[in-house]
C-alpha cells in the first residue's frame, strides 16, 4: 500500500499540467505529424525505383521462405466479410488507438508520457529516412495482389483507387512509402506502452495481440511486406529502449522509489514491530535506561541488595 501511495503521490506531483504544458504538447505532437505527412509526401520516389525495391524485398523473403503476403492477400480477397473487417481495421485503428493512448498517458500517467512520446516521435522521424532513400511499392501495386481496401470502399468512408485517381487525391498521398511500416510501428508502440501499464503476466502477453493483429492486417490487405513490418517494429522498439533509458524507465524499483521520495518528501522511516505490543513507532530516546525513582532506588530489586 505504501508503494501505491508513494507512486500516486509521485504521479500527482509530476503530473500537474498547466495550460502552457497542454499547448506545448499539442503543438509539438500535431506539428510533428503535419511535418511527417508533408515530408512523407515530398519523399515520393519514381514508380520504377519503388517497384524495383519491392521486388528486391520479395526476392529476399523468398530466399528466407517468409513470402506469405500473396497467400494471405488471396485468401482475404476470397472472403468478403473478412475483407471488409480487415479494411476497417486498417483504415481506423491506426488513427484512433495511437492518439487515444497518447492522450491518456498525458492526462493520467505523466511519468510514462515523456518517454512514450519521445519514442513515438523519434521512430516516426526516423521512418522518413526510409521513405526518402528507399521508396518501396506495397504489394497491392505489383499486379498479383488485390487492393482489398479499395475493393471494399463501398462499405466504408474511404475512396477506391479509381475514385482517388479521378479526384486527384492520389497525388496528395505517398503511394510508395511501404518501408518501414509505421502502421505496424505505431501498433508496436501501443502494445509496448500497455505492457508497462498492466501488471498480470497474462495481460502483458495479451496486449501484444494488437501489434500482431495489425501486422497481419497490413499483409492481408496487400499494403505491406513482412519485412516492412519488421523494420517498423525494430525502429519503434529501438527508440522505446533509448527513451526508457533516457528517462529512467528501466531503473531499478528502489531507485525509482528514491526519486519519488525526494520529489514528494518521504515520510519518516518506520521500523517493523519486534513484538505484539511494539507498534514500530518508539521514540529515539526510549532505548535509554529509566533513571531511579528516588535516591534510594538504584533500579535493582530489594532482594539483590546486601
Amino acid at each position: 500500500m505504501g508503494d501505491e501511495a508513494t507512486g500516486a503521490a509521485g504521479e500527482s506531483a509530476r503530473g500537474r499540467r498547466t495550460r502552457r504544458d497542454v499547448i506545448r504538447e499539442v503543438v509539438l505532437v500535431v506539428g510533428l505529424y503535419v511535418a511527417y505527412s508533408a515530408t512523407r509526401l515530398a519523399a515520393s520516389g519514381s514508380w520504377d525505383v519503388a517497384k524495383g525495391h519491392a521486388r528486391g524485398i520479395l526476392d529476399v523473403e523468398r530466399r528466407l521462405h517468409i513470402d506469405v503476403e500473396l497467400a494471405l492477400n488471396t485468401w482475404t480477397s476470397q472472403h468478403q466479410w473478412f475483407e471488409i473487417a480487415t479494411s476497417y481495421w486498417y483504415q481506423s485503428m491506426h488513427y484512433l488507438v495511437t492518439p487515444t493512448v497518447l492522450v491518456v498517458l498525458f492526462l493520467r500517467r505523466p511519468l510514462l508520457y515523456r518517454p512514450a512520446r519521445t519514442a513515438l516521435m523519434g521512430a516516426t522521424f526516423l521512418a522518413l529516412f526510409g521513405y526518402f532513400f528507399f521508396p518501396t511499392a506495397p504489394p497491392r501495386l505489383l499486379g498479383e495482389y488485390v487492393d482489398t481496401v479499395s475493393e471494399t470502399s463501398r462499405w466504408g468512408w474511404w475512396p477506391s483507387a479509381a475514385e482517388q485517381a479521378a479526384s486527384g487525391a492520389s497525388s496528395v498521398t505517398n503511394q510508395v512509402a511501404a518501408m518501414p511500416s509505421m502502421h505496424v510501428g505505431w501498433a508496436v508502440w501501443v502494445s509496448a506502452v500497455l505492457c508497462v501499464l498492466v501488471r498480470p503476466l497474462w495481460a502483458k502477453i495479451a496486449v501484444w495481440g494488437y501489434a500482431v493483429t495489425t501486422t497481419l492486417v497490413v499483409m492481408l490487405t496487400g499494403n505491406h511486406w513482412i519485412l516492412d513490418a519488421v523494420a517498423g517494429a525494430a525502429i519503434v522498439l529501438g527508440c522505446w529502449w533509448f527513451a526508457g533509458h533516457r528517462y529512467g524507465l528501466w531503473a531499478p524499483r528502489a531507485q525509482v522509489d528514491a526519486e519519488l521520495d525526494e520529489l514528494v518528501g518521504a515520510a519518516p522511516a518506520v521500523r517493523p514491530p519486534t513484538s505484539a505490543t511494539d507498534d514500530g513507532l518508539a521514540l529515539a530516546g526510549a532505548a535509554e535506561p529509566v533513571p531511579p525513582a528516588s535516591g534510594r532506588d538504584d533500579g535493582e530489586p530489594d532482594a539483590a541488595r546486601p
